[in-house]
């Protein structure tokens, strides 16, 4: 992601932004006739073995996700299993939207394999995590994303988050202001500065997802924006940002000039 210019202002301000094979099936075998169990496979082929030997990054998908359902059904191994689920979800990313009752529709997938899989889901999302705590300078837009990408990422209802800070942009604390969409929600100044006034915040940022994937933001967007704007500066407690999560990117408003700007192009 290309850098951008110092834009939150303050001397803290650092701009920071910073499948293979699907399976190795053994030799003699046909998707049509008798299921060979893994235990059956050659010792080299076996997912688990495998990932001891030459590291989980060796791995296609489906092998990892076999490691994790440890067991298929009667006529299918876990990888098959695996090839299955990742053909329903269309990848890992879609096992990471759906719900349990939705996995539980895949042929060899129970409720504890469900269960199995989303608490890997959520290790992963928690690994990769860059949680902000209390009294942490927030330096630059790529700071925000990188902490709240993964926590929104893959969720299929907007989420409006606000992170409150002090005078030298350090977070005092964050809070969920709606879930919903922003026009069902209904965001309201009220609502967002009633707290930052409470925790006698000097300035906020305002972090929110596309479940779509796609960062742009809306028309309701920027509007929201212009009226938080045009509040934080009633108040004293200016909008530093508004961050979109969508897949993988974002868009900040400050990056792009918007929050300079008095009105925002439609």
């Amino acid at each position: 992601m290309a850098r951008s210019a110092q834009l939150y202002p303050g001397p803290l301000y650092k701009n920071v932004h910073g499948e293979g094979n699907l399976t190795s099936v053994p030799r003699g075998s046909h998707p049509k006739s008798a299921v060979i169990r893994i235990c059956d496979w050659p010792e080299r082929e076996r997912p688990r073995e495998r990932l001891l030997r030459d590291g989980a990054e060796s791995l296609s998908d489906a092998q990892l996700l076999a490691i994790v359902l440890r067991v298929g059904r009667p006529e299918a191994s876990a990888v098959q299993v695996a090839m299955d689920l990742l053909s329903r979800t269309n990848g890992l990313q879609g096992i990471a939207r759906i719900g349990t009752d939705a996995l539980c529709r895949v042929p060899g997938i129970g409720p504890a394999k469900a269960a199995q899989l989303k608490a890997a889901v959520e290790i992963g999302k928690r690994a990769l995590a860059q949680p902000l705590s209390t009294g942490q300078p927030i330096r630059s837009s790529g700071d925000v994303f990188q902490a709240y990408a993964p926590q929104l990422r893959d969720l299929r209802h907007e989420t409006f988050r606000l992170l409150l800070l002090d005078a030298k942009h350090a977070l005092i604390r964050e809070t969920t202001i709606s879930e919903g969409t922003l026009t069902a929600s209904l965001v309201h100044p009220r609502e967002v500065f009633s707290l930052a006034v409470r925790e006698s915040a000097a300035a906020v940022i305002c972090v929110h997802n596309h479940p779509s994937g796609d960062p742009t933001p809306s028309p309701e967007d920027r509007a929201l924006t212009r009226r938080l704007q045009d509040a934080g500066e009633l108040l004293g407690i200016p909008v530093l940002d508004h961050v979109v999560i969508g897949d993988g990117r974002y868009v900040s408003f400050a990056d792009r000039g918007w929050m300079e700007e008095r009105t925002v192009a439609m």
